[in-house]
């Protein structure tokens, strides 16, 4: 695709972000866009972001399970950026209509201590390279109408991410083990989803590792202080008006997320 065109779908993306309406999906339109034109897309959002003078504060991994993959016929993840103006504290009430189709997910975010480059890194090393874990939730949300996406125009669409919430208890890695903590995902005080860790491709460092890897065959890679999503632990849940989601891991506290009435 040339690269006039990926900037076209870029701007009108951003532009279905900032006027709230969504847009019909980039694969009807284009059937032949491949996965390598989706992240062009994504790129050129990112630097336009950039230039407008946007902080990317990390990045996140989404189709971390099994299901989603097949459900989507693709065999691997993908990766999204987060910037600064997505970050909110757990006690704001987020406004729903400042997102388009908006949905959340539980995760484990990591907070990196040291750089983090691809080919070649292990669990292990994403595991020493992590200065802590804290509990968050990502806001996903689609500028693609009705959710009727396929693997390319979420990738386009910056992975569909929107906005995360983080918790306040940091927790240094060594101190719990990732794969077998435990969490309960509450909406409005009533108990919705359980999961571990492990629902994560094994286990959640095994994403930041696939994102690392990923980044390194693409010239690039984790820096330190970076925050890593590393995926959902459940399903997303759709989001409805004076919704309150807490998500309780084991060991590493909770983290929530309030949304208006509106």
């Amino acid at each position: 695709m040339e690269q006039k065109k990926i900037a076209e779908l870029a701007a009108a993306l951003r532009e279905a972000e900032l006027r709230k309406t969504a847009m019909g999906p980039l694969t009807a339109q284009y059937p032949g866009l491949s996965l390598e034109d989706a992240y062009r897309i994504q790129m050129q959002g990112v630097a336009t972001r950039l230039a407008a003078g946007a902080r990317m504060v990390g990045k996140k991994v989404g189709l971390t399970s099994r299901a989603m993959q097949q459900f989507l016929g693709v065999d691997e993840p993908d990766f999204g950026h987060l910037f600064d103006d997505m970050v909110f504290p757990e006690e704001e009430v987020l406004d729903l209509d400042r997102f388009l189709q908006p949905k959340v997910e539980a995760e484990l975010a990591f907070i990196l201590g040291e750089d983090l480059g691809g080919p070649g890194v292990t669990l292990v090393d994403v595991l020493r390279a992590t200065a802590a874990v804290v509990p968050a939730f990502e806001i996903i949300a689609s500028r693609i109408k009705d959710w009727k996406i396929k693997i390319q125009d979420t990738i386009a669409d910056n992975g569909s991410s929107a906005g995360l919430v983080l918790g306040s208890q940091l927790m240094p890695v060594e101190e719990v083990n990732l794969k077998h903590v435990g969490m309960v995902l509450e909406r409005n005080g009533v108990i919705v989803e359980t999961a571990a860790g492990a629902a994560v491709m094994g286990h959640p460092a095994l994403a930041v590792a696939w994102l690392a890897n990923k980044l390194g065959a693409m010239g690039s890679g984790l820096r330190r202080g970076e925050i890593v999503l590393a995926g959902s632990l459940t399903k997303a849940l759709e989001v409805k008006p004076g919704d309150v989601f807490t998500a309780t891991f084991g060991g590493l506290g909770a983290v929530k997320v309030v949304f208006s009435g509106k």
